[in-house]
């Protein structure tokens, strides 16, 4: 059966109802709240058509009505309208994310922002190595024998690697090793490196090719063999703050999936560019979070996504207010990280 107009702003009604106040709906309070232009016995007959299409459920008897899952799915789908932020929550994203010093700060700012703006937990992941490409190889002499490996990527991240030298080497074809290294892969996507570091030993003069073979050997270590995937996390006390209805009355399963990063990877780390992705209640794959939403979505410089954040919650959530959210923080900074 098709909903027509009134009974989808019936259903509207309760949802904003129930995520403002946290309790059962009523129809005599859906017709003294809002402008439903009908009478509480039409609310009450159109309230249980929606119950009978199994869009919102009566938690236990004598109480009103809250949406299901289904409910919430439709109003986020058809009813709601993303809200848009206000100049000041706007100036406040940009001024909390502006005086970032470095990557590390960009993603602490950021989890915490999110965290405070949304009220619920917050996930972001850092730049993927696996979607950045090469800014700058640096070579650092500690001796004659041993350097220190800096990788730089487009987004910030940083990673240092040593390398033992099978022979002293002077500092000036090191600098020659780092000048060739640079022109070769510089711009390259990580993904696509291993055989361009193949070709700077392949065209290394002979006499320099086993030094450049043992900085070639740590550089793919760097480059392909990569380290976890990090996440920073924030505004876990944010989950207590809700009602005895919320997260089906446990709050146990889901603190237990927060423990899991690849559990958290898997809700944030794999969104398609440009899109807000909502997952509600039983859409979640994960057990542990059938009675939670997530609203993710990726970010980076530009069209480039190299990572995901996000916000996980109840199923009672402020879903246009926590999309604008999400995306508008996601834009920041990616704005950043071009700027970086």
């Amino acid at each position: 059966m098709s909903l027509d107009d009134r009974k989808l702003e019936v259903l509207r009604a309760i949802v904003e109802d129930y995520v403002a106040t946290q309790e059962p709906v009523g129809s005599k309070a859906l017709v003294e709240r809002h402008q439903l232009g009908v009478s509480p016995a039409t609310v009450r007959n159109d309230m249980a058509v929606l119950e009978e299409e199994g869009y919102i459920r009566q938690p236990h008897t004598s109480a009103g009505r809250v949406p299901t899952d289904a409910g919430y799915r439709l109003f986020v789908d058809r009813l709601s309208r993303v809200k848009a932020l206000s100049p000041a929550e706007r100036r406040a994203i940009e001024r909390f994310l502006v005086g970032a010093v470095d990557l590390d700060d960009v993603v602490h700012r950021t989890v915490r922002l999110l965290a405070q703006l949304t009220r619920q937990v917050a996930v972001v992941q850092y730049p993927s190595l696996a979607r950045s490409s090469v800014r700058h190889l640096e070579l650092v002499p500690i001796s004659t024998t041993r350097l220190m490996l800096v990788m730089i990527a487009d987004t910030g991240r940083v990673e240092q690697r040593l390398v033992e030298l099978p022979a002293p080497t002077a500092s000036d074809d090191v600098l020659d090793m780092r000048r060739t290294i640079n022109s070769k892969l510089t711009g390259e996507k990580l993904a696509d490196t291993p055989p361009l570091v193949q070709t700077l030993v392949d065209e290394c003069a002979p006499e320099k090719r086993t030094t450049m073979a043992c900085v070639a050997s740590v550089l793919l270590e760097t480059l392909v063999e990569r380290s976890e995937e990090r996440l920073a996390l924030a505004g876990t006390a944010n989950l207590t703050r809700g009602g005895v209805l919320d997260f089906q009355g446990s709050l146990r399963p889901v603190l237990e999936a927060l423990e899991e990063e690849v559990i958290l990877l898997k809700l944030i780390g794999e969104v398609e560019p440009s899109t807000t992705r909502v997952r509600i209640g039983d859409e979640n794959e994960i057990d542990n979070l059938r009675a939670a939403s997530v609203v993710s979505t990726g970010y980076g410089p530009g069209k480039t996504i190299v990572g995901g954040l996000g916000v996980l919650g109840p199923t009672r959530m402020d879903y246009p207010g926590t999309i604008a959210t999400v995306r508008a923080v996601a834009r920041y900074v990616g704005d950043l990280l071009a700027q970086n």
